[in-house]
């Protein structure tokens, strides 16, 4: 499942620094604007993976997953 999520990215001095809106906690700099927006693309996806397998960690056994849907 494709999801999108919103980089909010500028440049500051010699560096391009970016957050992503949704996920606190995922942020990067670069050299680049090309660097930074795949530096955040693949620091979300980690973070997502490990915030998944927290989350299972967590709730132990017997536990059940559910899609939800949300629209901005």
């Amino acid at each position: 499942m494709d999801s999108q999520y919103t980089a909010i990215v500028k440049q500051q001095g010699d560096w391009w620094i970016g957050w992503i809106e949704e996920v606190p906690g995922v942020n990067c700099q670069e050299h680049s604007r090309d660097e930074l927006v795949e530096t955040l693309r693949v620091t979300l996806q980690e973070a997502i993976e490990f915030n998944r397998q927290d989350a299972i960690a967590s709730a132990g056994s017997g536990y059940e997953e559910e899609r939800i849907a949300v629209s901005a």
